[in-house]
């Protein structure tokens, strides 16, 4: 037996979380099956831990996106007992159960080796969140980041700390937009050279262009901040989208593409191919500073991931969650 947090739903529709043990012949199918040893938070957490949000189908369920742990059993060449692993993306911890459970059983096609210089400590203070701040850094680089400072928003959320850390250490200025002034003296430590307060951003401007001030962004809000800082980017800059926390919608005109160039790039962290999850996973354990990674850290259990997942839905978590699931 093992515990796990999971989720029901009673005859009226509504969804009660709460740490539950299950025996190994309720996991799902998969090729492999992995101890869990670390598992994050994320927004899609949050929804899944609740209502679900429209991700989750079927109940019961385990949410968890991500986990990193040691094979116990594999029918797949690739992994065998003891390889230490790690798994984002995929839909698990949506359509199939994840993460946050001492035991998950998986196809290896949804595993990459954990890399070296990373326990699975670390890679789970990186998770589903650093992994995709990577992928947008990398998606950035590939189009060329021009000379100036590169913008961050939603700095002092999960995608944003890493993105902010990485960047630094990169040797680029940091601009981190925030809408919580408390976070300043945080963000300033993982290198941000600039506090940009929030509602600078989020005033509407009719006019679609404005100053050229910055040379790359790494956006996690979306909605009307993106449509504002698409008519801030420098001439040929680009824009790597990672999520939509300020809403779905883009009140924008075509004019910065078409009259300075810009770039709007779309980062998907779930379906990405293997080879290029193995080379973001590589530079995570190359260029980001694992003293910056570490106060990040916000230590959790499988008890408080119910009050977890409704924190950061109003926006209330800072930093990497890592939930210990053997705590």
């Amino acid at each position: 037996m093992f515990n796990a947090l999971v989720v029901e739903k009673n005859e009226d529709g509504k969804t009660h979380a709460a740490v539950q043990q299950l025996s190994l012949d309720q996991l799902p199918d998969g090729e492999v099956t992995v101890a869990v040893e670390y598992s994050t938070v994320n927004y899609k957490d949050g929804l899944c831990i609740g209502p679900g949000g429209g991700l989750v189908r079927n109940y019961p369920h385990i949410p968890g996106i991500d986990f990193a742990g040691t094979v116990e059993a594999s029918d797949d060449p690739r992994y065998k007992a003891g390889d230490k692993v790690v798994l984002t993306g995929w839909r698990v911890g949506e359509a199939h159960w994840g993460g946050y459970s001492q035991k998950a059983r998986v196809r290896a096609d949804w595993l990459v080796p954990l890399p070296e210089g990373l326990d699975t400590r670390q890679a789970m203070a990186v998770g589903t969140a650093g992994f995709t701040a990577m992928l947008a850094i990398m998606a950035l680089e590939d189009h060329g980041i021009k000379d100036g400072p590169v913008l961050v928003t939603g700095a002092a959320g999960g995608v944003g700390s890493v993105a902010t850390a990485i960047l630094a250490n990169l040797g680029h200025q940091v601009a981190a937009v925030t809408g919580r002034p408390e976070t300043a003296d945080y963000l300033t430590s993982l290198g941000a050279t600039q506090i940009v307060p929030r509602e600078e951003l989020n005033e509407t401007t009719k006019r679609p262009l404005e100053g050229e001030t910055w040379a790359g962004c790494v956006d996690a809000v979306g909605g009307e901040m993106l449509a504002r800082l698409l008519g801030q980017m420098k001439y040929g800059a680009s824009v790597a989208a990672v999520g939509l926390a300020g809403g779905a919608a883009v009140p924008a005109t075509v004019i910065p593409f078409l009259l300075r160039g810009v770039n709007l790039l779309g980062i998907d962290s779930v379906l990405q191919p293997y080879d290029n999850r193995l080379r973001a996973w590589q530079r995570i354990a190359k260029d980001l500073p694992m003293d910056k990674l570490e106060a990040m850290i916000q230590p959790a259990t499988l008890a408080d991931l119910p009050e977890l997942g409704r924190g950061i839905l109003k926006g209330q978590v800072k930093g990497r969650v890592v939930v210990n699931v053997n705590a």
